[in-house]
């Protein structure tokens, strides 16, 4: 096609990024295929200021919605951003599956074609309700239905949705070249005095899925060793009861959110490791931004952590595998550890490729008529060798119904 197709990404709270997986992608995104896509993003009025909103940003068009675009809010976003956009575009890519319900009145009334990220396995989180979970667990599979391609971050994604749906997901991941090693100045020492000494580090929403208070109960009950968490504490009870909890230990540092990249690398490019406690979801932003700065890892034992890592960082499952990791891994360890997270990030997970990747399936979009249907072997393995084989997300939609 000798024009730019009209592409709307919709899903995200906007750009300028300042904090988030997918806001960080859509940023690189515009910044990389902007010159071969005419790009339009809906933006969240209720997080940009009228005095923060432009009419465009890096070459693409900024569109803004007076809604949240996270929580139940997020259906109400991303529908009136589906409706806005499905007859002014070529191509819809769509990250989350929040309005899925659309897809098949889409696929009816318009022309455009829908590429969508379904992310993790949303509808598994602790945070949602069993009235949620179910949107979610049904949109998603409306959203692989009727989306023309649908994109999985993690190998064993794709193997979930190919497992319950029979389709053929693509993979792309997260860049993390966006990050950066920065050395501390005495002001940076002076506002963080822990930085004088050796730290582990985390940041993450401060939800239970993430394990925050299996790590922080591990690192309380070892003084020795200084800790550094970085999330928004002040979001929910559960944060606020988790900071009151802890706020005695004088090894556990507890920081507000913070949205300043320099800031952010700084506190992560200087920690001795990096632990990762989320159990759900596909390839995490924050752990390939971890890996590509060099930062060893000790990761929650799921299958999403174990492939974004090449199976090779260290993993735990409870407190005291996570204390016996902490207590006899030497530095030397760490740091041989650290360089070959940096080698798989520097390999994986670089904007450049990912960019090129979603440019790719943008352009697919407007010729394919029907995905590629697949029949995995897993279909045929019994549920207690899945469970051994650490695989149990291939048991498809029956886990919803699991009490």
């Amino acid at each position: 096609m000798n024009s730019k197709p009209k592409v709307a990404i919709i899903g995200t709270v906007g750009i300028p990024a300042c904090y988030g997986g997918f806001e960080t992608l859509a940023e690189h995104l515009v910044e990389h295929a902007a010159q071969t896509n005419d790009m339009t993003v809906y933006c969240s009025g209720k997080k940009y200021a009228k005095s923060e909103r432009k009419p465009s940003y890096k070459g693409a068009r900024l569109k803004y919605l007076p809604f949240d675009a996270n929580g139940i809010q997020s259906i109400i976003y991303d529908s009136l951003s589906i409706l806005h956009a499905m007859f002014r575009s070529d191509v819809l890519l769509v990250l989350g599956v929040a309005g899925a319900w659309l897809f098949p009145f889409v696929r009816l009334f318009s022309n455009a074609r829908i590429v969508v990220s379904i992310d993790g396995i949303e509808w598994k989180r602790d945070k949602w309700n069993r009235l949620a979970k179910w949107y979610l667990w049904w949109a998603e599979g409306i959203a692989v239905k009727y989306s023309h391609i649908d994109i999985s971050d993690n190998e064993s994604i794709q193997d979930y949705t190919a497992m319950r749906y029979g389709t053929l997901s693509n993979i792309i991941e997260y860049g993390a070249d966006h990050t950066i090693e920065v050395s501390p100045k005495p002001a940076d020492l002076r506002k963080y005095p822990f930085m004088r000494k050796s730290y582990a580090f985390k940041v993450c929403r401060i939800e239970p899925e993430n394990n925050v208070r299996t790590v922080l109960e591990a690192f309380a009950e070892m003084p020795r060793y200084n800790f550094v968490m970085v999330g928004n504490w002040n979001k929910s009870q559960y944060g606020m009861d988790l900071r009151q909890s802890f706020s005695d230990c004088k090894n556990l540092h507890l920081l507000d959110p913070i949205y300043d990249q320099r800031e952010l690398d700084l506190l992560r490019s200087n920690a001795l490791l990096y632990i990762h406690g989320h159990s759900a979801g596909g390839t995490n932003p924050s752990l390939v931004e971890a890996m590509y700065l060099g930062l060893p890892v000790i990761a929650y034992g799921v299958s999403y952590n174990r492939t974004t890592t090449d199976h090779k960082a260290y993993y735990f499952e409870n407190k005291e595998e996570l204390k016996v990791i902490v207590q006899n891994t030497t530095v030397k360890m760490l740091r041989a550890q650290g360089a070959l997270m940096k080698q798989i990030a520097q390999r994986r997970y670089t904007w450049k490729t990912v960019s090129q990747k979603y440019d790719y399936l943008i352009r697919k979009a407007q010729e394919i008529q029907t995905k590629q249907a697949v029949r995995p072997k897993a279909k045929t393995i019994a549920s207690p060798e899945l469970l051994e084989s650490e695989m149990a997300h291939l048991q498809h939609q029956e886990l919803f119904f699991e009490s």
